[in-house]
């Protein structure tokens, strides 16, 4: 199975053995094979081991952070329905913005009614002594805000949503 990632920018060809369902892969990636070990360890959270080195990868959208550090992403994998229809996800409608993890509200950003650009930070959330600021996925209007200063989040929490 082929499948194309953007990371930060730069666009990558990625193979996956057809049948991958996690556990210990060969893949490629723009033809360099390399050996990765994936577990799910809850919904939005994959530990990876590449070539010996362990990874805690936690999902946030468009964005996933790894070690502190957040990477945008994007998957085009041409089997898609979305794909074919050539719709991106989001375009109209509300957008939830969620907690990649558990963790402390530190700051919100924003107030229901205000209107946001795209990647406009909303919230920031304290988790494993890191703050993470978490944006927006869409411009719009801030049409509700879930969470306040010092309150605790789960993961998968809805904090803010943008219409």
């Amino acid at each position: 199975m082929t499948v194309w990632l953007e990371v930060e920018g730069k666009r990558l060809r990625v193979e996956l053995p057809a049948d991958a369902q996690g556990g210990a892969l060969q893949c490629s990636i723009d033809g360099r094979v390399i050996e990765v070990d994936a577990q799910v360890l809850e919904p939005g959270v994959i530990s990876l081991i590449v070539e010996g080195r362990q990874y805690r990868c936690v999902l946030d959208g468009d964005a996933v952070v790894i070690g502190g550090r957040r990477f945008g992403f994007a998957v085009d994998d041409p089997r898609s329905l979305r794909g074919r229809r050539g719709v991106g996800e989001g375009g109209s409608g509300p957008r939830a913005v969620k907690a990649p993890m558990p963790g402390r509200v530190v700051r919100v950003l924003v107030a229901e009614g205000d209107e946001v650009a795209e990647q406009q930070g909303v919230v920031v959330i304290e988790a494993m002594k890191m703050q993470n600021e978490l944006k927006s996925p869409k411009a719009g209007r801030v049409v509700r805000v879930a969470v306040a200063v010092d309150g605790t989040v789960g993961s998968g929490d809805v904090l803010v949503v943008v219409e």
